[in-house]
């Protein structure tokens, strides 16, 4: 078999578009100010640990006083304004963030060690087509089917994972503006340069101050925002351990939560599936963004009879991916986040390995510097296997098979999430079928991974509840 790589000059995008700072501070009631009572970290770049800016950690003084920004904001300035002007700043924000597409990308690569060509061609333009989607919504909250004359909450406190910052970040902010809410949000402590620089595009746009507040820090400044007294509505992405005690902290509060956490989807492939479709369909479900993604399709269920096609095609096809520097435009893998993410996906896969499964990777010469793992692939696979179940969150895909419809259903639905699934078929009634008996909040059909702002999304089970995008998006920010 002939997996050789073209050769590919080096196609380096230029880090001489970003302006950045040697330190941050925090961005409260529309200025950068300095910590009352916190402390400060660095952010590094995950490809080269080099260190890009230090970064303020805010301390309980800080959080209330970006929560106090957040209220006086909110009674004085954003719910009196009226819906279509709030609709303006969201157009802005949009056409903005068009206009800084590159520089946004190159900081989210940098930052995140996610491939340039995904952060320019996935990440940015969804963030952008998030807020013109709210844009429009803004005036139209009447109409959305949740009674007349809907009410905004008042402040919301958000938390954003690093996988995708700046998407998750319009994800939170879109709806919540749109609907009269005014904004405290967290980004996580390993990607927060983004979130910092759409601090100034809020800056740029206008915005009264105090409408967006930006915290940055690690765990104990989320806990002081999600348990703020002052918070009306939480919304938090991110690992299901961390969602259980947000729920727990707010049980019997006045607190309207959200929660979109786990996954470990089932990407089913039939006998019937055009191969070469559904191999792409695997490979960007499960090495999209190196693993990083909540709805990666991590489990990869085959009907038996196309296990050996679908097997060979697949390894062929990782033969030619290309793992290295995420601002080079042909890479196709980029950096693992952070050590610890790196050692957690090392610490599941010997496990894998230790019970029973076989481990292979394409051959793959990783840097000396930064955190890396090549795209891996388990066979033999069972569902008691932890790698079956649990949520690595890396480049690790775990391969299962099915003889019939009921039995990949009942393997699919055998875990405690429920957050995505795929189906690859050419029978329009078995995609029907398959969907309606999966239990997951999202199901792709012969395709993966496509996310559009008019389309709800969100899990089951302990993948979360409550739904971002599109219509349903809306009702997590309105009192109905």
């Amino acid at each position: 078999m002939n997996t050789k790589k073209f050769d590919y000059a080096p196609a380096p995008e230029s880090r001489a578009i970003l302006d950045l700072k040697p330190s941050y501070g925090l961005f409260i009631d529309g200025q950068f100010v300095d910590t009352l009572d916190g402390r400060a970290f660095k952010t590094v770049s995950p490809a080269t640990e080099e260190v890009l800016a230090e970064i303020t950690e805010a301390g309980q003084a800080d959080v209330d006083r970006a929560v106090a920004a957040a209220r006086k904001a909110y009674d004085k300035v954003w719910s009196k304004l009226p819906a279509r002007e709030r609709g303006k700043y969201l157009f802005r924000f949009a056409r903005i963030l068009q206009e800084r597409a590159r520089e946004l990308a190159v900081l989210e690569s940098l930052d995140n060690g996610k491939p340039i060509r995904e952060s320019r061609d996935v990440d940015i333009p969804l963030v952008a087509a998030w807020f013109f989607h709210y844009a429009g919504w803004a005036d139209k909250l009447d109409h959305a089917g949740f009674g007349p004359n809907p009410k905004p909450l008042g402040v919301a406190g958000q938390v954003i994972p690093w996988n995708f910052p700046l998407l998750m970040l319009a994800w939170k902010i879109a709806p919540a503006l749109a609907c009269g809410n005014t904004v405290v949000l967290k980004p996580a402590e390993t990607t927060p340069l983004t979130a910092l620089l759409f601090a100034e595009i809020c800056q740029q746009a206008d915005l009264p101050p105090g409408v967006v507040n930006i915290v940055t820090g690690a765990g104990d400044t989320g806990r002081a925002l999600v348990e703020h007294p002052g918070i009306d509505k939480v919304a938090f992405t991110g690992s299901t351990d961390v969602g259980k005690m947000i729920a727990r902290s707010t049980a019997g509060s006045h607190k309207k939560v959200t929660l979109e956490l786990g996954g470990k989807a089932a990407n089913i492939v039939f006998d019937d599936a055009p191969v070469d479709q559904a191999v792409e369909g695997i490979v960007n479900g499960i090495f999209f963004n190196q693993g990083h993604v909540c709805c990666a399709g991590s489990r990869l269920l085959v009907q038996e009879s196309a296990y050996d096609e679908v097997l060979s095609s697949l390894k062929r096809r990782l033969g030619t991916l290309r793992l290295g520097d995420p601002l080079d435009k042909n890479t196709d893998i980029g950096a693992i986040n952070s050590a610890e993410q790196l050692a957690r996906i090392r610490e599941l896969s010997d496990v894998g390995e230790a019970e029973g499964a076989e481990r292979w990777s394409p051959p793959c010469d990783l840097p000396v510097k930064g955190f890396w793992f090549p795209p891996t692939v388990f066979t033999g696979v069972s569902q008691a296997h932890r790698i079956a179940r649990e949520e690595i969150f890396g480049p690790v895909l775990s391969v299962l098979t099915f003889r019939t419809p009921a039995e990949a259903v009942e393997k699919a639905n055998n875990t405690p999430y429920g957050l995505s699934a795929g189906v690859w078929t050419d029978k329009g009634s078995r995609i029907l079928w398959m969907a309606d008996q999966l239990r997951a909040g999202v199901v792709w059909a012969n395709t993966f991974n496509r996310f559009d702002p008019a389309s709800p999304f969100g899990g089951y089970k302990e993948s979360g509840y409550g739904r971002e995008g599109g219509r349903h998006g809306l009702e997590a920010y309105l009192d109905v």
